[in-house]
């Protein structure tokens, strides 16, 4: 694992801080002056001055950081620039370079897994689709533990498989769900996972969780079983609110014709229909409390 900020102090600021120091030394500064102004020792600026730091072409060829160190340059070798409006400025592009541009691809290279977003994200924003994307898939592992040492859960999946899936905060199809890919199956009274959860690879249970999100449901997990009358009872017990929708009927619509009284539904099922297996749905906040659910339902 390796920080941006590892990034920044290693692949960065070496090149940003040679280039100001060699554009400031072009200027007519002594070492020692240019070693005021930046920070940092002589001797540093010696080795900048002679070439004796790995520099990174990327950063060298970036025309908004050549820009920026010449603005700098000119700015703190006339006064009229402070060291601190210089660091101010050295911030903000460092911050634009980290939200998917030359620092976020630096980054990639470091730690490939990030590559799957695209450089589409901004890895300091609290709000990022990349956090909202690992926090799902963080939720649905612990669903899987939890169905995973849940005694019985194997029985309650369906001939067609289970899935676990959770979908991001403005989720619009279900590549903004993540889910099990290949299902969950029972395999001699076993539930096996087959492969990490990850994004789009549900079409059915993520289609049920966006519909029922499109008819007002705030549920952004669901968990698919097999229909059981006295699983549905044993929901409507504990005080969870129980629907059925029409299984033969179109998906979308009848989903959202169910929660028309009430979108706050817990529990969606359909009895079956030609070539239809009867399957009931446990809605919930996110992946690991519907898992939750379940198991406590068994």
């Amino acid at each position: 694992m390796r920080f941006i900020e590892e990034v920044v102090v290693d692949d960065f600021l070496p090149t940003f801080r040679s280039m100001l120091a060699e554009d400031l030394r072009g200027r007519g500064l002594t070492q020692n002056e240019v070693a005021t102004l930046l920070g940092i020792s002589q001797s540093a600026v010696s080795k900048y001055a002679h070439g004796d730091i790995d520099r990174r072409e990327e950063v060298l060829a970036d025309e908004r950081v050549r820009a920026l160190v010449a603005r700098l340059g000119e700015g703190l070798a006339a006064g009229e620039m402070s060291r601190v409006q210089a660091l101010v400025e050295t911030e903000v592009l460092i911050r634009r370079l980290e939200r998917g541009d030359l620092l976020a691809t630096l980054h990639e290279q470091a730690m490939p897994e990030l590559a799957e977003y695209d450089g589409d994200f901004a890895v300091h924003d609290a709000d990022s689709g990349l956090r909202e994307a690992e926090r799902a898939l963080a939720s649905i592992r612990r669903g899987l533990r939890i169905l995973s040492n849940a005694s019985g859960f194997a029985a309650l999946i369906p001939a067609v498989g289970s899935n676990l899936v959770e979908c991001l905060p403005e989720a619009d199809d279900i590549d903004d769900v993540a889910a099990v890919p290949g299902r969950i199956l029972d395999i001699k009274g076993r539930a096996t996972v087959p492969g990490e959860p990850e994004f789009g690879v549900s079409e059915h249970v993520a289609g049920v969780l966006l519909a029922a999100r499109a008819g007002g449901s705030d549920a952004r997990g669901a968990l698919n079983v097999r229909y059981d009358p006295a699983l549905v009872a044993r929901a409507e017990e504990r005080g969870l609110t129980v629907r059925e929708f029409d299984a033969e009927g179109d998906l979308d619509a009848a989903v959202e014709a169910a929660l028309t009284d009430d979108p706050d539904v817990d529990v969606l099922y359909q009895t079956g229909g030609f070539g239809i297996e009867p399957i009931a749905y446990v809605l919930a906040p996110d992946a690991a409390t519907a898992a939750e659910r379940v198991r406590d339902l068994r």
